[in-house]
């Protein structure tokens, strides 16, 4: 199913049918779930290769397999080429992070996938880059908005409780993963 061919009476219908059905669940889950919503859409570009993305990728509890894979291009190592499966987990704090931050500017990705080969030679140039990166398993992005500080884009991503989140106030960017909870940086 495609998002076009949904009409908004039925995405309304969803809606509150979930609502009702899942309050209970809803009031114990992870906040990246109540942030992101129900219809969750991404918005990114890269300075390194000039490409944008905006699309939504879940819609009524699933994800949009084309969606997605047109997340992993655009995520992929810009130096080698090389794309894998993106953790939608990832994307989730993205999303939701984004949408608590009520902005409508979109993210500025520095970095999605990383081959082995490019976090080798990353972690040869700076102490900042962990030898067993979650850029390397697709399960982190760092992101930056112009209109938002560091601080309040991590403050956005951590309130989700849902994965790691650094910050790189002297870099302007914000590392967002779908690993363990927890935070670093200043």
């Amino acid at each position: 199913m495609t998002f076009d061919s949904i009409s908004r009476r039925g995405i309304l219908g969803v809606f509150a049918a979930t609502t009702v059905v899942a309050a209970p669940v809803m009031a114990n889950a992870f906040g990246i779930l109540r942030g992101a919503g129900d219809i969750r859409r991404i918005r990114m570009y890269s300075g390194r290769t000039g490409e944008s993305i905006d699309t939504v990728y879940w819609v009524e509890g699933k994800y949009i397999r084309d969606a997605l894979n047109e997340i992993n291009v655009f995520m992929r190592d810009w130096r080698t080429g090389q794309a894998i499966g993106i953790d939608p987990r990832t994307i989730d704090i993205a999303a939701a992070s984004h949408r608590l931050l009520q902005t409508d500017e979109p993210y500025m990705m520095l970095s999605g996938y990383r081959s082995p080969q490019t976090n080798a030679m990353l972690r040869s140039r700076s102490s900042g880059v962990a030898r067993n990166s979650l850029h390397m398993t697709g399960k982190a992005a760092d992101l930056r908005l112009k209109s938002r500080s560091v601080s309040q884009v991590s403050r956005a991503a951590i309130s989700c409780r849902a994965g790691g989140v650094g910050r790189y106030s002297r870099s302007n960017f914000v590392h967002m993963d779908c690993g363990p909870i927890r935070n670093w940086g200043a």
